[in-house]
């Protein structure tokens, strides 16, 4: 994309908005006639935070698993799964950190 600013939003952010925004796939293919600029900044919790959609965001008031979407974890244990997982689906890494 020509002249443009891509901001990719991580899973967190995806679980913090109850799925409102998406964390996307994601893979830089540089073109070999061009010049390309990038600048990487990521932000991380500590690692003993818990991730949770934010109640703002969760339907019919929070009641039931449904209502959320997403579970609640600790960073940390996000991140042991994601080291393991970080090429397959995202889904199943939710899904194992909820089991934590």
């Amino acid at each position: 994309m020509r002249n443009s600013i891509v901001i990719n939003t991580g899973d967190q952010v995806e679980v913090l908005s109850n799925g409102r925004y998406k964390s996307a796939w994601h893979r830089v293919q540089a073109k070999p006639d061009g010049n390309r600029m990038s600048i990487a900044s990521f932000y991380n919790p500590s690692m003993k935070a818990t991730i949770a959609p934010a109640p703002q965001l969760v339907e019919n008031g929070g009641v039931g698993v449904e209502a959320f979407g997403y579970p609640e974890f600790v960073f940390g244990d996000y991140m042991s799964v994601y080291a393991e997982q970080k090429f397959d689906p995202k889904e199943p890494r939710f899904q194992a950190v909820r089991a934590m």
